[in-house]
């Protein structure tokens, strides 16, 4: 009974593993048996598998060699058992390298780490997301799920690529949603406006269903689809259409102003354009005494955040108030 659970539990092992503990097997027992027979050519049984080891690989560096009838016999039953199993040892590590780099590139394989963002989505704006977060962070796992490409993009590094839909969930769980710290999902521009959002919102469905702490962002194109991405749990709302409206009517109002902000955002690379809570000795400060203060540190300060309301470049008066949340920009 023993040696049948033993047994199984060895066909149970990847066949790389088996055929490899077989080979160290055949070579630890041709080793030992030929310097039974042949002590004197073999005086340990460490030279004798250091022959059954090259033989069995066809090196066959000659410095031990059996001479007698039954040790060259020996060597004839090695080359023959032994080296099919190098071969195939070879052949199928060889295969399965293959098979693991194809299963990869098609977005078959499942992504097992954890404390990664999943972007869902491909379109030329994901590809550049994808290339900002790795100028920020290569330590940061990027996993991208799609159903539109046959394979992942060739230039895109440090990316576990997904196929399959992302409302589904056998697609999300091979993304290791569960584990995921962000989630990003992008619009589909095959799609028209209404489609691309609803779309947009069943897959933080389905996220949110499977992961509810994972922070999401949500490109949304219609603005009255913006409160529905709300309810379903979005935690942030890139409204697309509105932020390039707002851009044309500035580059309307002042030339050349798509390029000064293009500019801003790309100077901003280095540094980070975010909320910070407010320290103890801000509160009741004015804005214009907090700006000067916050600059002492190389902090400049565009705007405070108070509840769910933001407020971008108040009056100099502006008192600042506890739990306010300030807009800076800060290295």
């Amino acid at each position: 009974m023993r040696t049948n659970t033993m047994l199984t539990t060895f066909l149970r092992w990847p066949i790389i593993a088996r055929i490899l503990i077989i080979i160290l097997f055949i070579i630890s027992l041709f080793g030992s048996v030929i310097h039974l027979i042949e002590p004197e050519n073999f005086p340990t049984i460490f030279d004798g598998i250091w022959w059954a080891l090259v033989t069995t690989s066809t090196v066959g560096f000659g410095d031990f060699v059996p001479t007698s009838i039954p040790g060259r016999s020996l060597g004839m039953v090695l080359i023959l058992v032994g080296t099919g199993f190098v071969t195939t040892y070879f052949v199928t590590l060889a295969t399965t390298a293959v098979t693991n780099h194809n299963t990869l590139k098609e977005g078959k394989m499942v992504f097992t780490g954890n404390k990664h963002v999943v972007i869902i989505g491909w379109n030329e704006k994901v590809r550049e997301t994808i290339n900002q977060l790795n100028s920020l962070d290569h330590s940061t796992s990027i996993i991208l799920v799609d159903e539109s490409l046959v394979a992942c993009p060739e230039t895109l590094r440090n990316v576990h690529f997904i196929k399959g839909n992302p409302t589904v969930d056998d697609t999300l769980l091979k993304a290791n949603i569960n584990q995921a710290e962000m989630v990003i999902i992008t619009a589909d521009q095959s799609k028209d406006e209404k489609q691309a959002d609803m779309s947009s919102i069943l897959t933080l469905i389905a996220i949110k269903g499977l992961n509810p702490d994972a922070y999401s962002i949500v490109e949304i194109l219609a603005s009255h689809q913006v409160t529905n991405a709300k309810r379903a749990g979005a935690d942030e709302i890139i409204e697309t259409n509105r932020l390039s409206s707002y851009l044309m009517i500035n580059s309307i109002v002042s030339h050349g102003m798509s390029d000064a902000l293009l500019s801003m955002l790309d100077q901003l690379k280095g540094s980070k354009l975010k909320y910070i809570e407010i320290t103890h000795d801000l509160i009741g400060k004015s804005f214009s005494e907090s700006s000067t203060e916050l600059l002492k540190h190389k902090i400049l300060l565009l705007g405070v955040k108070r509840g769910d309301n933001s407020i971008i470049n108040p009056a100099l008066s502006f008192q600042i108030q506890l739990n306010d949340e300030l807009l800076v920009i800060k290295d």
